[in-house]
């Protein structure tokens, strides 16, 4: 249905904003058609030409064939392709004179970007801006992944045999036990387990693969952690500072030891026993960690996830971006997961890293709580994503609940001499479940990691194979 004379009246009474441009006549053409790049590439809008800007004076102009072919001509410097329907409307009492109207649909998420004459426009409030390259590329990746997301690109420096098969097979053990894979998985080469996760291309591993199972970083510099201690709550002064390399999962340890290393160990006094635990969840910290690995922007190969402990906060700041439906403000409310690096989210996903498609902020926010901790907070800044943990005060939650602080070796040697059978009980345990863990043995004892640690250090039978979360207890005879 045409713009009536009405409708453009009331249309233009709002004056120029974000989904209105008005030009005087097709001599601003070319201004115009960056104004209706922009619209296509934000919110949409009219582009409206015979209206004077400042007035807001409806005059209108001659159309002849050639201001028709004009426009035509414009309009075919538009990258993809746009049908728009160009509309004269005509003005009361110059006979002679139409209003041109044309209406720009808007972008949506995973559509490819627009470009008048090669460059890509936006819309910042009322003003028309070139967009910035790293928004033209990151939709342009959006918009054709199979062709342009990092993850997908079959990996420059490693083969099949550079990834770690010892870590592959652990993990599928963990999706296997907990029933997110086949039990033929177990058995299967590691080039079908590949395969299946859509992670090569012929027999060349792609980069997710890579940045999940790769045993040597090699070239890849974006594979690295940055960990410090800073002293006080400013960057003047290191306590201690590290770089760790390594593939996901490596880095996903690195960073819960660099927790356990720098952050309060709280002990709460219940009953009998002592249960402990950091002054900031640790499982909370590792749902962060592991997003940021997860979500991160691989392609950004110069920047690098960074854990910063202050006296007063943990920082940890990702190279991404936040899913436009997505903002500091109302990542707290219940969302769509939209992971940035599908293939690797899926994995994760499947070997239960990761519980439940968007539900990682939800469970932060559950333990947190429950803990009596401040929840955490979500910022962007200058191309990183950043979640802040306050950290309680020394021997008091968030909540002000009083907690047990005193020197664990006491405490632990208290323990000792109250379960003689503690032993036996994780003897069993590890026979049970030779892939638990020291904090999930803590956990179920009621006893203090470092209780957990000193008493496997007694018992020479049982040791660790392998390494972090891929490794495994073995129990061997007694001499």
């Amino acid at each position: 249905m045409a713009l009536s004379i009405a409708e453009l009246k009331e249309l233009i009474q709002a004056d120029e904003h974000r989904q209105l441009e008005l030009k005087k006549t097709t001599g601003e053409l070319k201004d115009g058609m960056h104004s209706a790049c922009a619209f296509l590439n934000t919110e949409g809008g009219w582009l409206i030409f015979g209206v004077a800007p400042k007035s807001l004076k409806i005059q209108g102009q001659q159309v002849t064939d050639n201001t028709q072919r004009e426009i035509a001509q414009a309009l075919s410097y538009m990258e993809p392709q746009v049908d728009v329907r160009v509309e004269y409307i005509d003005v009361p009492n110059r006979p002679d004179n139409k209003v041109i109207a044309m209406h720009f649909d808007g972008w949506a998420w995973g559509m490819v970007p627009y470009t008048y004459h090669g460059c890509p426009y936006y819309k910042v409030e009322s003003t028309t801006k070139e967009m910035p390259r790293d928004m033209y590329e990151e939709r342009l990746r959006r918009s054709k992944p199979d062709k342009f997301a990092w993850e997908r690109q079959p990996s420059e420096f490693t083969d099949i045999g550079s990834l770690d098969e010892k870590l592959i097979r652990g993990v599928v053990r963990l999706g296997v036990e907990r029933g997110r894979l086949s039990d033929l998985a177990l058995t299967e080469p590691i080039e079908d387990v590949l395969g299946k996760w859509k992670l090569t291309t012929g027999n060349k591993p792609l980069n997710a693969a890579t940045a999940l199972f790769t045993k040597d970083t090699g070239m890849y510099t974006q594979f690295t952690m940055r960990l410090a201690r800073f002293q006080g709550t400013d960057k003047n002064e290191f306590i201690d500072n590290q770089r760790v390399e390594g593939n996901i999962f490596v880095l996903l340890n690195e960073a819960m030891n660099f927790f356990r290393k720098h952050l309060n160990m709280h002990g709460k006094i219940v009953g009998l026993v002592r249960d402990e635990y950091l002054e900031v969840p640790a499982e909370a910290l590792r749902e962060v960690v592991l997003n940021a690995l997860c979500h991160r922007q691989y392609e950004r190969y110069n920047l690098t996830i960074g854990i910063a402990i202050y006296d007063d906060r943990i920082e940890i700041e990702n190279p991404g971006i936040l899913p436009p439906q997505i903002t500091p403000e109302n990542i707290l409310q219940p969302h769509i997961s939209y992971p940035y690096n599908p293939l690797i989210a899926n994995v994760l996903y499947s070997t239960t890293y990761i519980e439940n498609w968007g539900s990682g902020v939800k469970r932060i926010m559950e333990v947190c709580q429950k803990r009596g901790v401040a929840a955490p907070t979500w910022t962007v800044n200058g191309g990183f994503v950043v979640v802040t943990f306050k950290r309680p005060a020394k021997g008091v939650t968030q909540d002000g609940t009083q907690v047990d602080t005193q020197d664990d070796t006491q405490v632990d040697t208290q323990d000792d001499t109250q379960g003689g059978n503690l032993d036996k009980w994780i003897e069993t345990q590890i026979r049970q479940n030779p892939r638990i863990t020291t904090e999930e043995l803590a956990r179920k004892s009621n006893k203090g990691i470092a209780t957990i640690k000193r008493h496997l250090a007694k018992m020479p039978h049982i040791r660790y194979v392998g390494s972090g979360y891929s490794g495994h207890w073995e129990v061997l005879d007694k001499e």
